[in-house]
């Protein structure tokens, strides 16, 4: 059997105009990572096409493109339909948004705090699925950004109108879209080891099916392995996220739901009470923010926040306020916790909010008791 003529569109953005409050560590490790996997499958390497803009140091010693909107634009409006392969894989790693509209937007390398610059992915998928890309029929689509709601993030103006031109729509294509996030959540991100959890989880289960490379897995057979680990990191507090999988072929358009899936896997380990804390705190895009956190840390006492550890880094910086709140002043996570919730008093977030520093409370209290 004649293996199909693969090309791949692979996009890993680490770094943003809009500054290191953007800095996200990973998204071009994990793009490298699936370069090598299809590179070893035996695709040519002019047919990958690697668009980054990692961190320092960057070592992986495999050339690359920009990863700015025009040159992101450039590739799928002009320069891919060109090739007229039989197989595409697009992977995109970074940061993204759900814009009012519902529609995924992914931030490219120049998009700054004035001028969000992001590829619409909702629009470059209905590009692909018409006349104006005459081939890839076969098209895998794997997204690791977050959906977190545009609203939620509080942007001084909406998101512009960047839509990919399209053609006439037809039945030639079949798309299956693989995202990470799940609509209105946010993507975890492993900064210490430099990759998402969700591409870390998908280049794990390719690897497992090397064999079949380059030619794209049952996209409903790759799926519900995804669904499960995720599912167990998010039973261990690790992360909030929904991955989801839509496919639109010519005889079916679903967004798969799996049967619920298998209790967690005795390898993966409960997350600590710290790092259900910190994960909870990070899912509110305010936390994300230096001005809007500062808002927070401003509110408490000034006599807690006169000896709190600050870190530019908003991760390190949520670590360290609640490490020493717990050790001295534990009643001040209530005060904490009121904080946040004036700045944003989404329900379900506040549940998850309170549950988690309960629990960090009393392990706090366990532990100073066994001092």
């Amino acid at each position: 059997m004649t293996a199909p003529r693969v090309t791949a569109l692979i996009v890993g953005v680490e770094r943003y105009e809009a500054g290191p409050a953007w800095d996200l560590p990973g998204p071009a490790r994990d793009a490298v990572a699936f370069w090598r996997l299809l590179r070893a499958a035996g695709v040519p390497e002019e047919r990958l096409w690697l668009h980054l803009a990692p961190l320092p140091p960057y070592v992986p010693g495999v050339p690359y493109e920009r990863a700015d909107h025009a040159t992101l634009r450039r590739v799928l409006v002009r320069d891919l339909p060109q090739e007229r392969g039989e197989v595409l894989w697009v992977w995109w790693g970074g940061h993204g948004v759900l814009d009012r509209a519902g529609q995924l937007r992914l931030f490219c390398a120049d998009a700054g705090t004035d001028d969000k610059l992001a590829i619409g992915l909702d629009s470059a998928l209905e590009r692909y699925a018409g006349d104006a890309v005459p081939g890839f029929a076969e098209q895998l689509w794997i997204v690791d950004a977050c959906e977190t709601f545009e609203e939620a993030l509080a942007f001084r103006e909406p998101l512009p109108p960047d839509g990919l031109p399209v053609g006439r729509r037809n039945l030639a294509h079949r798309q299956s879209v693989l995202r990470a996030a799940g609509r209105g959540r946010a993507a975890a991100n492993d900064p210490v080891r430099g990759t998402g959890l969700f591409s870390e989880i998908v280049l794990g289960l390719l690897a497992d099916r090397a064999a079949a490379l380059p030619a794209p897995p049952d996209p409903e057979e790759l799926f519900p392995a995804v669904k499960t680990r995720i599912a167990a990191l998010r039973e261990a507090g690790v992360t909030l996220q929904y991955p989801e999988i839509r496919l639109d072929s010519p005889d079916r358009t679903d967004i798969l739901t799996p049967a619920p899936p298998a209790p967690p896997a005795p390898a993966v380990r409960r997350a600590s009470p710290l790092l259900r804390a910190v994960s909870v705190l990070m899912a509110y895009p305010l936390m994300n923010d230096p001005g809007e956190r500062q808002t927070v840390v401003a509110a408490l006492d000034p006599r807690v926040t006169a000896t709190l550890p600050r870190h530019s880094k908003a991760r390190t910086d949520v670590t360290g306020i609640l490490t020493r709140l717990a050790r001295d002043r534990p009643e001040a996570l209530w005060d904490l916790y009121e904080a946040v919730l004036s700045l944003d008093d989404d329900p379900g977030r506040a549940a998850e909010l309170e549950a988690v520093l309960r629990e960090f409370a009393d392990a706090a209290a366990r532990g100073s008791d066994q001092k």
